[in-house]
């Protein structure tokens, strides 16, 4: 399996885990607050308890991170129509 694709299986496992049982739709303001805790908790980890500089990940490097695959998948889906 390649890292690609071992990190999207990782990403997808981890998305049911915490959407557990559920609705995403309408428990979304729950999903949302264990998402909030989890990236927490995860820049925290990676960025070795520092909070200054686990903020300066989220701004820097996760928020655009995330903007851009919304963007490509935003970009998928117009091709599909």
């Amino acid at each position: 399996m390649t890292s690609l694709s071992k990190d999207s299986q990782l990403a997808i496992q981890a998305a049911r885990i915490l959407i557990d049982d559920r609705d995403p739709v309408a428990d979304r303001g729950e999903v949302m607050v264990t998402l909030e805790r989890l990236v927490t908790l995860v820049l925290l980890a990676v960025m070795e308890q520092k909070p200054r500089a686990a903020a300066a990940m989220l701004t820097e490097g996760l928020a655009p991170g995330v903007e851009s695959r919304l963007a490509l998948y935003a970009s998928k889906q117009a091709g599909k129509r």
